[in-house]
C-alpha cells in the first residue's frame, strides 16, 4: 500500500535543472530559505530523452548541501539498473517512467523495499490506463505537463484535465499517493494544477531565473497555490 501522508499540504519541489551549477549549494540554500519542501533532480541519460544531465555524483553533492528530501526523477532507460546508485547517493524519492519499463509494479515495490518512496511518471502522450493497476502501490504519481527533456517549456493545457482525471481515479479507488506535476509550472497556472488535484509542484525556471531570487519566486508560487487550495 502507499506510504504517503495522504497528500496533505502543498509541496513545492524546485528543480535544480535551471539553477547555476557553479553555485549549486548556494542555489539550494536559497530554495530552502524560500520554503522549498523538496529538491527535485532531473536525471537524463541521452537515450530516454535527448539531453544528458547528471548522475549519482551530483545527487550526492546535493545531499551534502541540504537536509530537504531529494526527489529524484529518472528520465532514463532501464531505471532499475540505477536504483541502488541513487539510493546510496541520498535519494529519498525515486521516480521512474512507466514508458521505460514493462514491470512497473515490480519496480515500485523494489524501491519501497530499499526504504524509499516510489513514484511512477507518465509522459503527456501516455494514457492514465498505463498505471491504473498500480495506483494502490505507488507513493507518488507524476504527470509530465511538458514533453520531457528541457527546462523552460510551456505547460501543455490539456494536462490540467489529465490531472483531474487522475485525481478522480484515485478518489474512486480510495487511494492517496501524492500527485506531482512537472513541467511549465508558474504562478499563472499553479493554482489550476492544485485545483485539478496536484499537491506536489515541480518548479524549475519559475524558481531559478533572472527576474527575482529563488526565495521571492518560491514565496509567490506558494501564495498562488495556497490561495486556490484555501477556497
Amino acid at each position: 500500500m502507499s506510504q504517503t501522508d495522504g497528500g496533505a499540504g502543498i509541496k513545492l519541489a524546485p528543480s535544480i535543472l535551471t539553477a547555476d551549477f557553479g553555485l549549486l549549494a548556494e542555489e539550494i540554500r536559497a530554495a530552502e530559505a524560500g520554503g522549498a519542501d523538496y529538491v527535485h533532480l532531473d536525471v537524463m541519460d541521452g537515450r530516454f530523452v535527448p539531453p544528458i544531465t547528471f548522475g549519482p555524483l551530483v545527487v550526492e553533492a546535493v545531499r551534502h548541501a541540504t537536509r530537504l528530501p531529494l526527489d529524484v526523477h529518472l528520465m532514463i532507460k532501464e531505471p532499475e539498473a540505477q536504483f541502488e546508485a541513487f539510493v546510496e547517493a541520498g535519494a529519498d524519492i525515486i521516480n521512474f517512467h512507466a514508458e521505460a519499463s514493462p514491470h512497473v509494479d515490480r519496480l515500485l515495490r523494489r524501491v519501497q523495499a530499499m526504504g524509499k518512496r516510489a513514484g511512477v511518471c507518465l509522459n503527456p502522450g501516455t494514457p492514465l490506463a498505463a498505471i491504473e493497476e498500480v495506483l494502490d502501490v505507488a507513493d507518488e504519481v507524476m504527470l509530465m505537463a511538458i514533453n520531457p527533456g528541457w527546462g523552460g517549456q510551456t505547460l501543455i493545457p490539456s494536462m490540467i484535465d489529465k490531472l483531474r482525471r487522475l485525481r478522480a481515479m484515485l478518489d474512486a479507488r480510495g487511494v492517496s499517493p501524492d500527485v506531482e506535476v512537472d513541467g511549465g509550472v508558474k504562478t499563472g497556472n499553479i493554482g489550476a494544477c492544485v485545483a485539478a488535484g496536484a499537491n506536489v509542484l515541480v518548479c524549475g525556471s519559475s524558481v531559478y531565473n533572472a527576474q527575482a531570487s529563488p526565495e521571492e519566486n518560491l514565496r509567490e508560487l506558494r501564495a498562488a497555490a495556497i490561495q486556490v487550495s484555501a477556497r
